[in-house]
């Protein structure tokens, strides 16, 4: 797999029926390692590892229903109070960030209210805050 803009980080890897899998600590089992699963789980470690998040609130691909489908979103970490503080939108790294991957993420936010929004191909990171009393998102350098 290709480097990606995050830090350094270690993973364990196992082979199986020629196929390589990744652990992923969230969901405490090996999954299999795509483009795509790669970033996902650069992004997990820099949500625990750098940003200090705690693994506990932190979810990763459920289901959740937009327009009567059954949708899954990458990432989501939950605040204390339990609600949802961060959606994230993963891409493999050969996906551009463009107008249909922020509409995506802006429908799947529809149903989840996230407070921030993260979307990223590995290589660039977007990252919104989101005010919806005043209806309107800002971009941010970086994730509070």
């Amino acid at each position: 797999m290709r480097d990606l803009n995050f830090p350094r980080f270690e993973f364990r890897f196992k082979i199986n029926e020629n196929k390589r899998f990744i652990f992923d600590e969230i969901r405490k089992k090996y999954v299999l390692l795509t483009p795509e699963e790669w970033v996902r789980q650069h992004v997990i470690r820099f949500l625990i590892h750098i940003k200090g998040y705690p693994k506990s609130y932190i979810n990763v691909e459920k289901i959740v229903k937009i327009n009567n489908m059954n949708k899954r979103y990458d990432i989501v970490v939950f605040n204390e109070k339990g609600n949802i503080f961060l959606l994230v939108e993963c891409k493999e790294p050969g996906v551009t960030i463009n107008q249909s991957v922020f509409d995506q993420i802006a429908r799947y936010n529809l149903s989840l209210n996230a407070q921030f929004l993260m979307i990223t191909n590995g290589l660039n990171h977007y990252y919104c805050k989101l005010d919806y009393e005043q209806k309107k998102y800002q971009f941010l350098t970086d994730l509070p």
